[in-house]
């Protein structure tokens, strides 16, 4: 089975030693290692993807629970084998409703196959639409609307989340939280065409740049890099000549980006494609 091992904590000498023995030493075959040490920081990061004899997860997620003990690292292990015909899903949130909506009605059809286990957000606007799908709902946020990162990462262990969905969540992650949920893990809906449009007013700057196409981005976030090269699906709409810049907006919230999203989705969680040292390949 394939198996993705994370590790964060604070820097230090021989940290990926254990890890990689213990590993080796029972039969896996590695795929992909990364390692990064964040000097300014002194924060120690890594990330192992394996293949694992079956049979052996329980035996792998004990030993990596005492390594943990031992070097004070957060130690991760998750393989997207374990619930493949169900994986549980993180939907956070912000304001906007038109996205995490359609993510909920794509699993109540059966279009995607997973479970979205909760709903997280900074702000309070998403907790009806929770409650109307039966869906729990977490508040993270703090009175100015900033995130308890921590408490979202307590969330995502607690809930036993397999993919984190940012459905127009308006907050940057950290890169600790990254990390700990990297390989593949965490999928992002851009409001607009990466590489072309980044940042928070893509609709505006594409219209100020007159274009006449405009498009949402589904991604993969990375701890290191947000540049477009971890594109899962994009999708376009055209306006003519002339259009508001409100009517644009308009259609991008309430049917391209939903649209965009849910194909996103629907390709991890089936497993179409996958990332694979921070590019997306074909499963």
């Amino acid at each position: 089975m394939d198996v993705v091992i994370t590790a964060l904590g604070p820097d230090n000498v021989g940290l990926a030693d254990p890890i990689i023995h213990y590993v080796t030493g029972q039969g896996a075959s590695l795929s992909e290692i990364q390692m990064y040490d964040h000097d300014e920081a002194q924060l120690f990061a890594m990330l192992c993807r394996l293949h694992l004899p079956d049979g052996r997860l329980d035996l792998l997620e004990q030993a990596m629970q005492k390594i943990a003990e031992q070097t004070g690292l957060a130690i991760r292990v998750w393989s997207p084998d374990k619930r493949a015909d169900r994986p549980r899903i993180a939907l956070c949130t912000t304001y906007r409703t038109e996205t995490p909506r359609a993510v909920l009605q794509a699993v109540r059809d059966g279009r995607i196959r997973a479970e979205v286990a909760v709903v997280i957000g900074n702000r309070k606007k998403c907790q009806p639409l929770a409650e109307e799908f039966g869906v729990p709902f977490e508040l993270i946020g703090e009175a100015d609307g900033s995130a308890n990162e921590d408490a979202m990462v307590q969330m995502f262990d607690r809930y036993e989340i397999d993919y984190v969905v940012l459905a127009r969540y308006m907050r940057i992650l950290p890169p600790e939280t990254c990390w700990q949920f990297a390989g593949g893990r965490i999928i992002n809906l851009h409001h607009g065409l990466l590489p072309g449009f980044p940042g928070f007013r893509p609709y505006h700057d594409a219209y100020a740049a007159r274009m006449l196409t405009f498009g949402a981005t589904c991604h993969f976030i990375i701890p290191e890099l947000d540049a477009g090269n971890q594109t899962i699906n994009q999708e376009t709409f055209a306006v003519r000549p002339g259009t508001p810049l409100e009517e644009v907006i308009r259609r991008g919230e309430q049917v391209n980006e939903p649209s965009c999203l849910v194909e996103g989705v629907r390709r991890v969680i089936d497993r179409e494609v996958k990332l694979h040292f921070h590019r997306v390949v074909v499963s």
